[in-house]
């Protein structure tokens, strides 16, 4: 049927169809740059959810005169089958039913103010066709940047010790530091406390049938680094460092916090350790 036939047919005018034939060919345009720009944020960041990449995007979006907002990108992204799916999996690496000293939860009383008041950590799993390995790491509370990292075969203390001493080599100032974690045998160990006493870094440890929600900054940075970053489950063991290393520089550096305002948080912990007195 021709455009006169159509127009005739359903009482439209053909100025009208032509312009509303223009405008559906510009979306088309529009939409398949939406599309490109969320594939170069996804490349890096693989699994980030929809406001953040909307935060990352928008200059991007202004430049280009795309008219899209946040709701609109996420049913753009809805239709077209790229939201992200949550992973639900568990593996438990904690073993708190031991005879070691614990200590009490100090980390709940204090009211973040600054970089290296708090840190927190924690240990998750990484599965790979070659078995499992353990990631341990180190978070700054204030400025959720990862300051120390380990990865290993075991649980024993010594490996995870490793991302505390990354962190300590990292630290910039003599002020008052307490290390926040749940109350599992390798944190309770005599290495990893000795290591807290030599750089008189005080200890605090989760208490009670709630410490899941008492060290949950930790626990979602875990998260972030293994369901953002990473393949459900790695193909090579021997891939899992190289992609960690990358994990976290990417996180610490690219990605975008929603608590920090958008900024990342190796931004913001530098801006925020100008402010900071008695350096080192």
């Amino acid at each position: 049927m021709s455009l006169s036939k159509a127009c005739t047919l359903f009482s439209l005018c053909r100025q009208g169809m032509y312009q509303q034939q223009r405008r559906d060919h510009r979306l088309r345009a529009d939409l398949a740059k939406v599309k490109q720009l969320v594939a170069d944020v996804r490349r890096l960041m693989p699994r980030l959810g929809t406001r953040k990449i909307y935060y990352l995007i928008r200059k991007e979006l202004a430049r280009k005169a795309i008219k899209l907002g946040r709701d609109r990108l996420f049913g753009f992204l809805k239709r077209e089958g790229l939201l992200i799916t949550p992973r639900k999996s568990y593996t438990k690496t904690t073993w708190s039913k031991h005879w070691m000293k614990k200590y009490p939860n100090t980390f709940k009383t204090i009211q973040l103010s600054r970089p290296e008041q708090a840190w927190v950590s924690d240990i998750t799993y990484i599965p790979s066709r070659q078995g499992i390995r353990y990631l341990s790491l180190v978070t700054d509370a204030f400025s959720h940047k990862i300051v120390g990292y380990h990865l290993s075969t075991d649980l024993r203390a010594e490996s995870v010790a490793e991302a505390l001493k990354m962190a300590i080599k990292s630290r910039t100032t003599f002020l008052p530091l307490l290390h926040h974690s749940d109350r599992g045998v390798q944190y309770c160990s005599f290495i990893y406390q000795q290591l807290l006493k030599n750089h008189k870094i005080e200890p605090s440890m989760t208490e009670g049938a709630q410490n899941c929600y008492q060290n949950a900054l930790a626990e979602r940075i875990n998260g972030i680094i293994k369901d953002e970053f990473l393949p459900e489950q790695v193909p090579n063991s021997h891939d899992i460092d190289q992609l960690i290393h990358e994990a976290v520089e990417i996180y610490n550096n690219k990605r975008p916090h929603l608590s920090l305002n958008y900024q990342t948080p190796a931004y913001f912990h530098q801006l925020n350790n100008k402010k900071t007195v008695n350096v080192f």
